[in-house]
């Protein structure tokens, strides 16, 4: 493990997991993760960032292959984060595989409350079906919250029988049933996420009376027919382990090829800090390599 990471984790456990316990509330936290987005994650050169007619974020970063696409949602708990936040990490992707990056600004808790972010996901691919993509052309992916929706529109895809060439999730949040062991058993080894907050954090997202195992919100519970290929990279310190964890039990349990990717120290989503850790870049680079076999493939 790098000494870059070993640093990282310092100033995420002694600074921002702190921050983020003291946060007042769901738009104080949004805010955050703005500025921080906005002074640490790191562009790398040429990056382009451009919306398109249904005012859905296009990232690219050099030459890109033609006709193929990854659909991707930022992470942020659902109540915070953008594709600005997330620029500067999926343009690193667009470089590493050659391929543009379709990053929607899905609705947000708690103004809207599931299932709005459901229906932002499927509203975005049908936008690229529209505009002339297959589905064998599209690659689902993103992180945290964001990686949690990527794997609930592959469960309707999958049983739309139209599914993607593949999806990818960084340390997803699949499950606000809140039924893992690891909340609890990873509450002190997770270097950036208080679990304490995190039942607030549901209520935030969740209307009362709302299932909280649908599987729109909660892809764990979710049944992946003909599911294409899958891969997800988590760490074994975080409190979202044992959702990771079992997500990948769960779409092995409907013969999906599964491919995990288990980091033993690194913190939640460490691929937002490429351009500062080594780790990031390595994880970054897999998932590129993922995608284009996953075209090259069909």
């Amino acid at each position: 493990m790098s000494l870059a990471l070993d640093l990282l984790l310092v100033g995420l456990r002694h600074v921002v997991r702190p921050r983020l316990r003291r946060a007042h509330g769901p738009l104080e936290a949004r805010r955050a993760f703005d500025r921080a987005a906005a002074v640490t994650f790191r562009a790398p050169p040429f990056l382009c960032r451009i919306k398109d007619r249904a005012g859905l974020d296009r990232i690219h970063c050099g030459p890109r292959l033609h006709g193929k696409i990854i659909l991707y949602f930022h992470g942020g708990g659902y109540v915070a984060g953008g594709p600005h936040t997330h620029a500067a990490m999926l343009g690193q992707l667009s470089g590493l595989s050659q391929l543009e990056v379709c990053a929607p600004a899905y609705p947000l808790a708690p103004e809207h409350p599931f299932p709005a972010a459901f229906e932002g996901a499927v509203a975005s691919w049908e936008h690229l079906m529209a505009a002339g993509y297959a589905p064998s052309d599209v690659v689902l992916g993103g992180d945290s919250a964001g990686g949690g929706l990527a794997l609930a529109l592959l469960s309707y895809l999958c049983h739309a029988a139209t599914p993607p060439a593949a999806a990818f999730a960084m340390s997803p949040w699949c499950d606000l049933s809140l039924s893992g062991d690891s909340l609890q058993g990873n509450a002190e080894r997770d270097p950036l996420l208080p679990a304490e907050r995190i039942r607030e954090l549901v209520g935030y997202i969740l209307p009362e009376g709302a299932d909280d195992a649908d599987p729109r919100v909660s892809p764990l519970f979710a049944e992946f027919p003909t599911c294409p290929p899958v891969l997800l990279q988590y760490s074994e310190t975080e409190i979202l382990f044992d959702d990771c964890r079992r997500m990948a039990e769960r779409l092995r349990g409907f013969d999906a090829d599964v491919l995990e990717r288990r980091h033993p120290r690194a913190p939640h989503v460490w691929h937002l800090f490429q351009g500062w850790v080594p780790e990031a870049r390595q994880s970054l680079r897999e998932i590129a390599d993922f995608a284009r076999a996953a075209f090259a493939a069909r």
